[in-house]
């Protein structure tokens, strides 16, 4: 009789579980419940982008100060003025704009180019082997 009993209120306990969980996926499977959890599902996914741009943000304002800073770009390098075009047109008039590099830079320990003279890199194309009708080069010869 005990026995019935026990087994009895064990069965009772196993329906109300199941009853409950089956109660909460007949609620999340709702048209209502699965439009507020798509909702805010996108509302979560859109804070984490805005983070995300913040933080791409805030690398790129950070790496920015610090390329200007290398390159001397922060207000330490001075611009001279054009020089004067002579009428004989000697060398070295062509009125460029130099760029002095910032002192302790890696710019500044570079040698100027004044007195040196630019040449365009020439493309020399190499002449073509000519093959002979019936011969390849990547195989052996079958004879």
């Amino acid at each position: 009789m005990v026995r019935r009993i026990f087994w009895m209120a064990v069965g009772a306990g196993a329906t109300v579980w199941a009853m409950s969980k089956a109660n909460e996926a007949v609620h999340r499977l709702t048209p209502d419940s699965l439009s507020g959890s798509a909702a805010r599902g996108a509302l979560q996914l859109g804070d984490a982008a805005r983070q995300f741009a913040r933080d791409v943000k805030t690398g790129m304002a950070e790496r920015e100060q610090q390329l200007r800073a290398d390159l001397g770009l922060d207000g330490t390098a001075v611009v001279e003025p054009p020089r004067r075009r002579t009428l004989s047109g000697a060398a070295g008039s062509g009125g460029d704009r130099a760029i002095s590099a910032a002192p302790g830079s890696p710019a500044a320990a570079l040698p100027t180019s004044r007195g040196t003279r630019r040449t365009t890199p020439q493309i020399v194309a190499k002449p073509r082997q000519r093959e002979l009708p019936g011969r390849t080069t990547d195989r052996k010869d079958p004879h």
